[in-house]
């Protein structure tokens, strides 16, 4: 399509008439894999006069880019080689002459394009940017910082052996762009600002990941610095201020501010904290990190101090970002001494003028309250995901102040007690309750810090409770009320000493579910959850449970928060026997509920094109709910293991759900609907026709491009084979199917060795579960299993130990088919060899079991059955099993201990640093207070040292993931037939029949052992004896007890029936006495 043509189809686009605009996009669909193509769009950006032909066809240039250039990630026809070099040439010149909105269109062209083709494919681009750098044009000058922005990005992530060349970059370059930053923080303009945050940004991705030496020199860290500072401390311009305050907050200026604070705290907690710096970190940065909190740090702090002074005092104004970074610098200063003893001074004002307000309501939170309650929820539940709120920052602050340097909690407590006790006294029309509130967030932000062990306050906090919060259950304001409730969640380890205030909390709960305000009645069903490890609460929510779930799905059904999914998920496990009556109900609900929530995320996804920057998170909220609801019905499907009848009524009822997520392919909610398909299955122990109609679905759904899903799939599948055999075989699709699937997986190049895997399980599945009748599909088993091991240098162990049991079951199935198969394909030496050799890598007790079955299977073959290739290492058979049998009881032990629960416990010991300090309502305790001056020590960096763990803990596996000598750790494997197998009593069975009928073959295979190995063998022998005595004492004894079962039930069939006997001769008698009185 010409230049022309195309001009013509994109106008066409913005036409009135619908039906002429759809063909215009069909038309240019498919002139987009046109040769070309891109070529012609940038003909119309560098000549076209109009405005909005322009900005459409830089869209569909973006569109084209995004989909065509890499050839990887291409969802096109990949763009050609000779187009992307010409386009290449032609790309700045054009972004340096464009308008503002064209600009931000080619912007991410270009970061695109770097991604893929920088330096290899263009070489001379940093040349062509420093060109642009040098430049007193303005848009030239845009263009090449944003080339130098996009630069850095590509780098941003890159360790240090992958940066030699961006550390060059950066010496060649950043003196330039740190000139260009200093004249424009002196300028005002809006352009200016934008351009300045580019310089920030460029800073910052350049930064982010390591260091580079430049800027670690002094001259140029000064320099740096002093310009962020600068940045900071600029009066924001007139323009820069707008009414609105979202508008204000996107300002080019306010983002150059927040990009200024964030370089600078980057600084320090990555690189000038030598407390955090990790080990691999050491030698690069020592000598900074000590210069940085020695001389740049404090002056960060004093800066960062000076605007919020000037923000107190209401005479500047400070973004969002800019509030938390402060906070977040002001958390990193409380660890470290050097800069502990700066901060400390203004704790007292911080607290009170900083933190203080910032945790109240604002207006904007009280008109969300009120206006809308869904997104106001959002808001206060999720905000650890609002990473730059400075409520978020002054909640962590808090937090690392107080279990920090832990003098400052009774300073913050004395605080909270003059708010809260100046509340209580002034006459209602005189009480702040925004102050409240913020004064109870306060101290719900302290519960860990207060119910710590060893805290000597602890005890007081009942008292508080009664006092403090329980009145404002009955708060006028629903904010207040809202945070009653979320108080009581926050301290939930509180144990209470009068029982009677739990029972009033628990009444308050109650009242508050069925609250008028969304947001009450939301936390009030959080604050219920904990509450159930008391016995009084737990007693009395018995009697009521059903209505509660009640509540609780109404709630759901009004708004889609996780967490009330959670709740009811551990209601129905604690409830289990009160709810089974109302199972199916709750389970229809639930159903009910899941089913709009997906409707909701489906319609969504239809417009997922063109949609906000919130669609992403939109979808995220909505998947959580519906997976909590999901989670929910899982837990209640357990729990009705013991009432059949049920199950089958709700497998009818859940067939929506399954039918609905699977075809609409919502991957998110897989495991869990597989999951409630494995509980159906395996709690009924049978498969209905509605399962199978639930296993055509899973069917379908892998062959529909789901195979990574395999993993998940596999305990419904195993519960298919082990449960459905007979219909297996009666249905010989479904079989085929199940084998397919096996198949499928070994020839996907997309899956790996943990795909494999489950594939070679669901082969064992079949083949243990269908025995005698598969035989046609044996063979490819081996074949699959031979050849992967074969034909690849498998380095995971427990890869190799599953294709190698892919084999052994064979054996076990059928010993002469599967010598058969192997010795046709000349296998049979290769993997006798691989089996004994990697004898003691079976290391699970199923792993044992297995391979004594199939041996025990070869020992029943006759001498002429054995192929000639291993008769002579056919006497390695006796020597195996007896390996396996010595090693057997410490694998049963290993799993016995592996299936213990572990018991954690968390030491919340205080080891405190502080000075005794009275205080009024709170008494302090030496535990606390500690000895000597608190600044004496840095406090140690926990997070620093979690990070480090991590770090090394990365490193191991990725070691690992290149060792040959990973272990098989006992797991929570499929139940098999081979659970009810007694290997001693089966090898025992075995010998004797061997000496029996083949006793020179016998005499072969036990010629060899060895003296210890002998007594193996005949320890194997007396084990099985004293297996089978014990066995049969206990069959009679349950033969003794259903004998007495069966004795009782006849006495008490025998009472009944004579009691009912004498009532009727007393019915008849009264009824004959009656009849005479007449």
């Amino acid at each position: 399509m010409d230049r022309a043509s195309l001009r013509e189809r994109i106008q066409s686009t913005l036409a009135a008439n619908a039906d002429v605009r759809r063909q215009a996009e069909l038309d240019l669909k498919h002139a987009e894999e046109l040769v070309g193509f891109p070529a012609s769009l940038l003909d119309i950006l560098e000549t076209d006069p109009e405005f909005q032909i322009r900005l459409s066809a830089v869209v569909y240039l973006k569109n084209r880019v995004n989909r065509g250039w890499s050839p990887e990630e291409a969802t096109q026809t990949p763009i050609p080689d000779d187009e992307k070099a010409a386009f290449r040439d032609r790309l700045l010149p054009i972004l340096a002459a464009s308008q503002p909105q064209v600009r931000q269109q080619l912007i991410p062209i270009l970061q695109k394009i770097l991604h893929f083709d920088f330096p290899a494919q263009w070489p001379d681009l940093l040349d062509i940017t420093l060109r642009l750098l040098n430049t007193n044009e303005a848009n030239s000058l845009y263009a090449g910082l944003q080339c130098l922005l996009a630069i850095c990005r590509v780098y941003r992530f890159k360790s240090v052996e992958n940066r030699a060349d961006f550390d060059k970059i950066v010496a060649v370059s950043f003196p330039q762009l740190l000139g260009i930053g200093t004249r424009l923080v002196d300028e005002t303009s809006n352009e200016a600002g934008e351009m300045l945050r580019v310089v920030m940004k460029s800073y910052k991705h350049a930064t982010y990941f390591e260091l580079p030496p430049h800027l670690r020199e002094h001259e140029p860290s000064v320099s740096w610095c002093s310009l962020f500072l600068r940045v900071i401390a600029k009066e924001a311009p007139p323009d820069s201020l707008p009414e609105d305050l979202d508008e204000r907050e996107a300002n080019h200026w306010w983002k150059s501010k927040k990009w200024a604070y964030a370089n600078l705290n980057r600084l320090f907690v990555r690189y000038g904290n030598p407390s955090t710096l990790q080990k691999n970190d050491g030698d690069n940065y020592a000598e900074f990190s000590k210069n940085f909190i020695t001389n740049f740090a404090p002056e960060i702090l004093k800066a960062y101090l000076a605007q919020i002074e000037l923000w107190v005092a209401k005479t500047a104004w400070l973004s969002k970002p800019c509030l938390s970074f402060t906070l977040t610098f002001m958390d990193e200063c409380v660890k470290p001494k050097s800069m502990w003893i700066h901060l400390k001074p203004h704790m007292d004002n911080l607290v009170s003028h900083l933190l203080f307000p910032i945790l109240c309501q604002s207006d904007e939170d009280i008109e969300l309250f009120e206006s809308d309650p869904t997104e106001y929820l959002h808001r206060k539940l999720n905000y650890f995901e609002e990473v730059s709120a400075p409520d978020v920052a002054a909640t962590n602050f808090l937090t690392t102040l107080t279990k920090s340097r832990k003098k400052q909690t009774f300073t913050i407590l004395n605080f909270v007690n003059g708010v809260v006790n100046r509340y209580e006294s002034a006459p209602d029309e005189q009480k702040n309750p925004r102050e409240k509130e913020g004064a109870l967030r306060m101290i719900g932000t302290l519960s860990s810090v207060i119910l710590a062990k060893k805290s000597p306050i602890a005890d007081q906090v009942e008292y508080f409770f009664v006092r403090h919060v329980f009145p404002e259950f009955r708060s006028p304001h629903g904010y207040l009320r809202a945070r009653a409730c979320d108080t009581l969640e926050k301290f939930e380890q509180l144990n209470f000493k009068d029982q009677n205030n739990l029972i009033i909390i628990y009444r308050n709960i109650l009242e508050s579910m069925a609250d008028k305000e969304l947001p009450v009645r939301v936390e009030a069903a959080l604050a219920l959850q904990p509450l159930i490890r008391h016995d009084v609460i737990r007693n009395a929510m018995q009697q009521n449970i059903p209505q509660i779930m009640q509540q609780l799905l109404k709630l759901a059904n009004e708004v889609d928060v996780d967490a009330l999914a959670n709740v009811m998920e551990d209601f129905v496990e604690v409830f289990a026997a009160e709810l089974t009556p109302f199972a199916v109900a709750l389970t229809e609900q639930l159903r009910d509920t899941y089913l709009r929530i997906v409707r909701e995320v489906v319609e969504r996804n239809s417009q997922k094109e063109g949609a906000d920057e919130s669609y992403g998170e939109y979808l995220d909220d909505k998947s959580i709910t519906a997976l909590g609801v999901l989670q929910t019905i899982g837990t209640l499907i357990l729990t009705l293991e013991s009432t059949p009848d049920v199950l089958a009524h709700l497998e009818t009822v859940l067939m929506p759900v399954i039918m609905t997520t699977l075809e609409n392919k919502l991957y998110d909610l897989y495991n869990e609907i597989f999951e409630i398909i494995d509980s159906c299955t395996f709690s009924a122990k049978s498969i209905s026709p509605t399962m199978w109609q639930a296993f055509e679905l899973i069917h379908k759904t892998f062959k529909g491009g789901a195979e990574l899903y395999l993993e998940d799939m596999l305990p419904a599948l195993d519960n298919f084979v082990a449960y459905g055999s007979e219909t297996l075989l009666r249905n010989p699709a479904y079989l085929e199917a199940l084998v397919g699937m096996v198949h499928d997986i070994f020839r996907d190049e997309k899956v790996g060795g943990v795909d494999r895997i489950c594939g070679c399980k669901l082969a064992e599945a079949l083949m243990l579960n269908l025995r005698g009748h598969v035989d046609q599909h044996v063979s490819k088993f081996i074949e699959l299993g031979m050849t992967t091991m074969t034909n690849n240098e498998l380095k995971v162990k427990s890869y190799r130990i599953h294709l190698m049991e892919m084999v052994i079951n064979a054996i076990h199935y059928n010993p002469t088919l599967a010598l058969h198969v192997l010795e046709t394909r000349g296998w049979t030496n290769k993997f006798f060899s691989l089996w004994f050799s990697n004898i003691d890598n079976f290391s699970r007790v199923h792993d044992k079991k297995l391979s004594i079955v199939a041996i025990v299977a070869l020992l029943t073959l006759r001498a002429d059955q054995v192929p000639t290739s291993v008769q002579q290492g056919w006497p390695r058979l006796l020597q195996g099993i007896v390996r396996l049998f010595q090693t057997l009881p410490a694998a049963l032990k290993n799993r016995e201990e592996a299936t213990k629960d572990d018991d954690f416990t968390l030491d919340d010991d205080f080891e405190g640093d502080d000075d005794t300090d009275a205080v009024e309502g709170w008494e302090a305790d030496a535990a606390w207070a500690g000895e000597g001056d608190e600044a004496e020590e840095d406090v140690k960096d926990e997070g620093a040292a979690y990070i480090e763990f991590l770090t090394e803990e990365a490193q191991k596996f990725k070691a690992a993931s290149d060792d040959d000598d990973d272990e098989l750790e006992e797991e929570s494997l499929l139940e098999t037939p081979l659970d009810k197998v007694e290997p001693y009593g089966l090898f025992r069975d075995a010998l004797l029949e061997l000496q029996q009928e083949q006793p020179q073959l016998y005499e072969n295979l036990t010629k060899n052992l060895n003296p210890d190995e002998q007594a193996v063998v005949q320890g194997v022998v007396h084990q099985a004896e004293a297996n089978a005595i014990a066995a049969a004492h206990a069959a009679q004894v349950q033969a003794q007890v259903q004998a007495q079962a069966q004795v009782q039930a006849q006495a008490q069939a025998e009472a009944q029936a004579q009691a009912q006997a004498q009532a009727q001769a007393q019915a008849q008698a009264q009824a004959h006495a009656n009849g005479g009185a007449h």
